[in-house]
Order: C-alpha cells, then structure tokens, then sequence
C-alpha cells in the first residue's frame, strides 16, 4: 500500500517535535523503572543470569547518570558516547548497553505508545513485588 507523502511528512514533524520536548533524563527514569519488569523476568530463568544481571547493572547506570545529568536530547547520543569512552576497560559492555539506551530512546521520541507506558510507571506482570 502506497503512503501518502504529506502524512509521512506530518509523522516526522510529530516525532520532531516530540523529541523538541521530550528530555533524556525523563525518558531514563522511565526505563529504570521498566527495568523492575526485566529483573523479575532474569530472576525466573533456570540458567545463570550472571551475565544478564551484569549487563543490567551497566544499563541502570547509564540510566540513572542519564537521569541525573540531563543532558539535551540533540546531544544524547555524545553524551552516551563518552559513557562508553569513560568506562575504559569496560567500553565493550558499556558501549552495548548505551547502543540499548539509545534504541529506547528513539523509540520514545517516536512512539506516543511508548511514551505512554514509560509515564504509566511500565506496568509489567513481571515487575518484582515490594
């Protein structure tokens, strides 16, 4: 099915100015909670999650430095890079998580839905219970 160009363009404009308003430091305290949901469904698993449980402690880092520098959305890709330069040794993990991060974060700034469920506190059967 063919598109029409002018709703295309009115879709890039609504993600353009979503992204105008949407700041990295809010979208991040969405995904660390989020994360809750990611932690439960690891815990279930029956192999060692080691790995898994190491790549989340990566994620919530860069998630709650994310969170606390509030860097501006048009330089949130810079600012993740030099996580991953600072990490030194660890730049590998580092640098695969951040790549997770910013994936999310894109969809953020394009998905109203997205959006929506970060906001809604990621509601998640998996999310541990307190």
């Amino acid at each position: 099915m063919e598109r029409d160009s002018s709703h295309a363009h009115l879709d890039a404009t609504a993600v353009v100015a979503a992204a105008e308003r949407l700041r990295p430091a809010h979208v991040c305290t969405g995904l660390l909670g989020a994360m809750e949901g990611s932690e439960g469904r690891r815990k279930k698993r029956k192999r060692n999650t080691t790995p898994d449980a190491i790549g989340l402690t990566i994620k919530r880092d860069l998630l709650e430095r994310a969170a606390r520098d509030d860097p501006d959305p048009e330089a949130f890709e810079d600012w993740l890079m030099e996580q991953c330069l600072a990490a030194g040794a660890a730049s590998g993990p580092t640098r695969a998580m951040a790549l997770d991060v910013l994936d999310e974060w894109r969809v953020a700034v394009a998905s109203g839905a997205f959006r929506h469920w970060l906001d809604e506190g990621a509601p998640s059967d998996d999310r541990r219970q307190e």
